[in-house]
């Protein structure tokens, strides 16, 4: 058993086998400087399951005649960073082109994909937007490769730091209720949203195109191999000229034709000869 507030000692073959598994399942990579990340993220595992070290956990994932452990271990090592309104000029642009879409589009309905959703408070918060702005509700589907991140997203539970994070009164109050301690959002917010378990790096994109994809701040952790294929899904998804919103750090440039930056919305990349056109029909 550890002891309470001691820190598990691994060997760099454990801290590289237990990297090397997240990166196969979830193509997150973690860099050198950050392993402490995995220590961190693994103790409550290892509390769980009585095992003294990160070389135990290790031992136990390659004698398991199942993937659940793994599933666990992979799942607490995703970073899952999130906020509401992280951001919240780009999520007013987003907003912007979403209204200028909808003139275009009439009575067709805007489908807008947030990848990468994690706990949900990105496309909560879009929800919200559109809803404060009078717009029509535009169908959102929202993915994460975490069942326990897309758990609590369905949930929309989430306590007091996490509420404040992004969220002023007035949102807190209109648009989540206190049960105990924590903050959950009214049944009507969550309805707007679809969320749905779906991985980048393995799965095709979901059915149907869409007028706006958001993937913000998940690239950071792929490797260029990588990135370029989850922007080959991504642009499978897109409908032509369609936007992409990526997070401030990271860029198309370089890894792929089939987005280009916007002149429109600084920022943004506008799909072109994007194999989404053969979705969009309808």
């Amino acid at each position: 058993m550890i002891p309470p507030g001691s820190a598990p000692m691994a060997s760099s073959g454990a801290m590289n086998m237990l990297a090397a598994l997240l990166e196969q399942r979830a193509g997150q990579q973690i860099a050198a400087n950050r392993t402490w990340r995995i220590e961190t993220a693994l103790k409550p595992i290892l509390r769980e399951r009585g095992l003294a070290s990160l070389d135990e956990l290790v031992a136990k994932l390659i004698t398991a005649r199942t993937g659940e452990l793994a599933d666990l271990v992979v799942d607490a090592l995703l970073n899952q960073e999130t906020s509401f309104f992280r951001d919240a000029a780009v999520l007013d642009m987003i907003a912007d082109a979403a209204q200028a879409m909808q003139e275009q589009a009439g009575h067709r309905r805007l489908r807008i994909w947030s990848a990468g959703c994690s706990t949900g408070q990105e496309p909560l918060s879009l929800a919200m937007l559109f809803s404060e702005r009078g717009m029509p509700d535009p169908e959102i589907v929202a993915t994460d490769v975490s069942p326990a991140a897309l758990a609590r997203a369905r949930s929309g539970r989430f306590s007091q730091f996490e509420i404040q994070r992004g969220l002023p009164v007035r949102r807190m109050m209109t648009w989540f209720d206190t049960v105990g301690a924590d903050w959950v959002a009214k049944p009507e917010l969550v309805r707007k949203l679809q969320f749905r378990q779906h991985n980048l790096t393995q799965d095709a994109a979901p059915a149907g195109a869409f007028d706006i994809i958001l993937c913000r701040n998940v690239m950071l952790y792929f490797s260029p191999v990588v990135r370029r294929q989850v922007f080959d899904t991504l642009a499978s998804a897109m409908r032509p000229g369609g936007l992409l919103a990526l997070g401030a750090g990271e860029t198309v440039i370089g890894l792929t034709d089939h987005f280009t930056p916007c002149e429109t919305y600084r920022g943004f990349y506008r799909g072109v000869n994007a194999p989404g056109a053969m979705r969009a029909a309808g």
